[in-house]
């Protein structure tokens, strides 16, 4: 009867590196060798296209504050914006083709603050009178915090921008029939991304795997913009400004530049 012999110490090296190799190459497309890509997350990866952007909605309206920052744009323009936003109202800055200003919303309290050519009027305009009151209107409120009246034409745009629930509502939109997409690390955190329509023309929106499926980045449908979402649930300071520093109307703004 022939003897069986094990194989040597060389040949079992061998073939560990052949099947580690193998694995290697199997693990990106078929996730084999035991390696599970949803191991230690939340478990989204594993859902649906629909239901994964359900949750990442869900997560987000339940959130008590978050940070959002980049590109919007809409047919009123292009805005760039850099704010922080909560239940109770938001703080932070949006600037435009023409300027840049500060909001701060607390409760139903709306304070704009800019500088003196936010408020001048755009003489150089054809058509446009100069006018000394302006000029002077201009120099007392930079950098005021001019409190914007209810009853103002600003305020409910102006709100807009400080409103948890309006942005987040106009942002997180995806259009045509949603498809998953790449995983990818945003702000390191590991995340899996959904698309809208054809090679995404519809709209990107990436969740994360980690903690809870807060959305992290969105990509407008159409080019309209790329916005990161950050601090979610992570309280700010948020109160009304200075008696000394704030200007209050008590009627409708001076007209604003832009």
């Amino acid at each position: 009867m022939p003897t069986v012999t094990a194989f040597p110490p060389a040949a079992r090296a061998r073939r560990a590196v052949l099947a580690g190799a193998v694995c290697a190459g199997l693990a990106a497309g078929l996730a084999g060798c035991g390696e599970d890509p949803d191991e230690g997350t939340n478990g989204v990866g594993k859902l649906s296209a629909a239901e994964i952007e359900g949750k990442a909605r869900a997560t987000a309206k339940a959130a008590t504050a978050v940070r959002l920052t980049g590109t919007f744009v809409t047919r009123g323009g292009t805005y760039k914006l850099n704010m922080r936003l909560k239940n109770t109202g938001g703080t932070g800055s949006v600037t435009t083709k023409d300027s840049t200003f500060e909001l701060l919303r607390v409760e139903d309290e709306l304070f704009m603050k800019a500088g003196a050519d936010f408020w001048r009027h755009d003489a150089t305009k054809p058509g446009a009178e100069f006018k000394k009151e302006d000029e002077e209107a201009a120099d007392k409120l930079e950098d005021k915090y001019v409190k914007v009246p209810k009853g103002d034409p600003a305020y409910d745009q102006f709100r807009g921008f400080t409103d948890k629930s309006v942005l987040l509502d106009g942002l997180l939109g995806l259009n045509g029939t949603l498809n998953k997409g790449d995983r990818e690390t945003i702000t390191g955190m590991r995340t899996i991304k959904v698309v809208g329509g054809e090679d995404g023309q519809g709209g990107a929106l990436d969740v994360s795997l980690e903690k809870k499926p807060y959305p992290l980045r969105m990509a407008r449908a159409g080019g309209a913009g790329v916005v990161q979402l950050a601090d979610w649930d992570k309280d700010f300071p948020l109160t009304p400004p200075p008696k000394d520093l704030t200007v209050d109307y008590g009627r409708q703004l001076p007209k604003a530049r832009g």
